[in-house]
């Protein structure tokens, strides 16, 4: 079970896909949010059950009603990937009937740590994909993550192939992410678009989604005829497989970063309060591919293991990422 959010979900998928190659044996049932469904199709001996939050699996009666549900499937074990309340209590109603249940360890007390302003202690925290692990090792399945298979590339249709033109090189960038503190700045992000349009090889596909960000993104791409927009614009299950065709993706720390390592596709992250020490490195990613905001300038950083937390004087501090740096770290990539 996992039911939100977006990255957290693209988290698990390297980790069930690993489990099933490896236990071919297992019969996976994932508990999520219908809107993410699409993430696991393809993964073998896997069925997805959609949680419905808002009318069946509703409060505790609703819980109630998912457990029933999920007991007609003769469930032998809970593998809880969230550890939050609903999570915990469907954990006990299968613990109560005997089941084998282990839940995933979030090391707040290193989190914490690692982003306090005083006495902080910086270092490389355990991922999420090896916290992951370590719950279905507790359930008795080994799983190793160190040469992970991935999907191919999805085939385009002809309307996404327009999108992408015949351009040797295709760059995605995913500019948000839920806080301001993760996200590099406009004018910054504008220009390292501008210098990527400049290739005729290159094509610079822009993700994101709302209104605002929508408008955000049509500024981007104004009179670059290599530079789309494609929010609103396909559905999700096309974005995924726009994503799977990549040759690299410029994200934030955000979902889109977790969306297209989990499709095998190279990623390169900026960070602003958050950093990558505290797990959530894309996955099979190089922390060659990360440029992190500077430390010496602004020591506190990471202030905050999500982004959600303010500190004064901290505004700037994804101005200390290069423009260029950016560009030269796509372009390596592209090699």
């Amino acid at each position: 079970m996992r039911l939100s959010a977006m990255g957290d979900v693209a988290m698990t998928v390297p980790v069930l896909r690993a489990l099933v190659l490896q236990h071919p044996e297992v019969k996976l049932t994932l508990v999520s949010r219908p809107f993410f469904k699409p993430f696991f199709e393809g993964i073998p001996n896997l069925t997805f059950f959609a949680f419905d939050e808002k009318r069946r699996h509703k409060g505790f009666p609703g819980l109630v009603r998912l457990f029933q549900e999920l007991k007609k499937l003769e469930i032998d074990a809970f593998a809880d990937l969230h550890n939050v309340l609903r999570s915990k209590v469907l954990r006990t109603f299968f613990s109560l009937t005997g089941k084998k249940v282990a839940s995933v360890n979030k090391g707040r007390k290193g989190r914490k740590a690692l982003t306090r302003t005083e006495n902080k202690v910086f270092q490389q925290l355990p991922t999420m994909f090896e916290r992951h692990a370590k719950v279905f090792q507790k359930l008795g399945f080994q799983i190793d993550l160190a040469n992970p298979v991935f999907p191919k590339k999805s085939v385009l249709s002809g309307d996404l192939l327009k999108l992408t033109g015949d351009s040797k090189n295709l760059i995605g960038i995913a500019p948000f992410a839920q806080y301001a503190s993760k996200v590099y700045p406009e004018d910054l992000m504008q220009k390292v678009i501008n210098e990527l349009a400049k290739s005729s090889e290159n094509t610079i596909l822009l993700f994101g989604g709302g209104t605002k960000e929508i408008e955000i993104l049509d500024a981007f791409a104004k009179d670059k005829s290599n530079v789309v927009n494609v929010a609103g614009k396909i559905k999700f299950q096309e974005e995924l497989q726009l994503i799977s065709n990549l040759n690299v993706m410029l994200s934030m720390d955000s979902g889109n970063a977790h969306i297209a390592a989990m499709l095998g596709v190279k990623v390169i992250t900026l960070w602003g309060a958050t950093h990558p020490f505290a797990g959530f490195l894309p996955f099979n990613q190089s922390i060659d591919n990360v440029l992190v905001s500077d430390r010496n300038q602004y020591p506190l950083l990471p202030t905050s293991v999500y982004g959600n937390k303010k500190v004064a004087g901290y505004e700037d501090a994804m101005r200390t990422i290069p423009v260029h740096e950016v560009v030269k770290k796509i372009n390596d990539n592209l090699r």
